[in-house]
């Protein structure tokens, strides 16, 4: 069956180790307007970033930006959801007065925000964060559109601060994103809702939908789509729930599959 929304994450999965697209997207995408699959990229970046990344196919896309957090159809955003403003206050406090080397990005859908400007850390978030501001007091841009915390830990994300915040999010999902980040988000949002607001928003049935992925914030995306693509490079837990396992990012494994699909269709 050819699916009718191709859902892929960046990191690790789409874009290759140098965090490129490779140049043969490009065709590949005119290629699946032209059959009428909706593409759309699934990732922790910020939508703003992503929109840039994309700006070369002189089309409008659908994005699913900050790891489900915000839909984006056509130039319009059609789903956002938001953290409780305590537990953002709450996780900041934490990582204050702890002494392990992270820092936290408040993110909201008018913007990113954060306190920390050395060249370590801010080179680890601007590839993620187009619109990107420095502010002196990080509680001071917390409020009701906050949709989630992004933190960056120079330790192993799952295995040091992961831990250090366990108690601090409450019921809120503690999301690792890749070695070093860790997204704090409703429990209400992930890239599995939001692929199915996606598809609902288009009329899709979820069977007709596929999705690559490589990390643990990839999971829902993988458990909710028709059909699920794990990359050879990928967490074992996301290989475990995949219908296939393809070749690495570098290998651009996701457009080999995805040129296949598209022959089959013709």
């Amino acid at each position: 069956m050819t699916p009718r929304i191709i859902v892929t994450d960046m990191d690790g999965t789409l874009l290759n180790s140098e965090h490129e697209i490779p140049a043969r997207f490009w065709p590949l995408l005119d290629e699946m307007h032209e059959q009428g699959i909706v593409f759309a990229p699934a990732s922790g970046r910020q939508l703003y970033t992503l929109l840039d990344q994309f700006a070369q196919a002189g089309k409008d896309l659908s994005v699913i930006a900050e790891n489900g957090t915000v839909v984006y159809h056509e130039g319009e955003i059609i789903s956002v959801t938001t953290i409780d403003p305590e537990v953002a206050h709450r996780v900041i406090r934490t990582m204050t007065h702890s002494d392990l080397d992270w820092g936290v990005v408040v993110c909201r859908v008018d913007g990113a925000f954060i306190a920390r400007g050395d060249v370590e850390f801010l080179t680890e978030t601007v590839r993620y964060y187009a619109k990107l501001d420095v502010v002196d007091d990080l509680h001071s841009v917390v409020n009701d559109q906050v949709i989630k915390l992004a933190i960056y830990s120079f330790p192993d994300a799952e295995t040091v601060a992961a831990p250090a915040l366990a108690e601090s999010v409450g019921d809120h999902t503690l999301a690792i994103s890749g070695a070093h980040w860790i997204d704090i988000m409703s429990p209400h949002a992930n890239k599995g809702v939001a692929l199915q607001q996606l598809a609902d928003n288009l009329g899709v049935p979820i069977e007709h939908t596929a999705a690559f992925g490589d990390y643990l914030n990839d999971y829902e995306l993988l458990q909710t789509a028709g059909t699920a693509y794990a990359m050879s490079n990928a967490h074992p837990d996301i290989k475990d729930i995949a219908d296939h396992v393809v070749g690495s990012n570098d290998e651009e494994a996701v457009l080999t599959t995805i040129h296949s699909l598209l022959t089959a269709a013709k």
